[in-house]
């Protein structure tokens, strides 16, 4: 039996595939809009999914489009 703060193996792969996904896709769409891609970058990489979401927030704005 594992123990509760043991991530199986799965689990752990799947979510620092996303994390490099995520932080992969924050720095190369920073850099195209020159807003910090460094930073987005890196914290990108730390967690899973809020830098997105603020991202998508703030530099992005996507709250602000119409007719899509």
């Amino acid at each position: 039996m594992t123990q509760p703060h043991e991530l199986p193996l799965w689990l752990l792969f799947t979510l620092l595939s996303l994390a490099a996904i995520q932080g992969t896709w924050l720095f190369l769409d920073a850099k195209k809009r020159s807003r910090f891609p460094w930073l987005w970058g890196l914290w990108g990489l730390t967690s899973i999914p809020t830098p997105l979401l603020v991202y998508l927030l703030v530099v992005r704005k996507v709250w602000k489009r119409r007719g899509v």
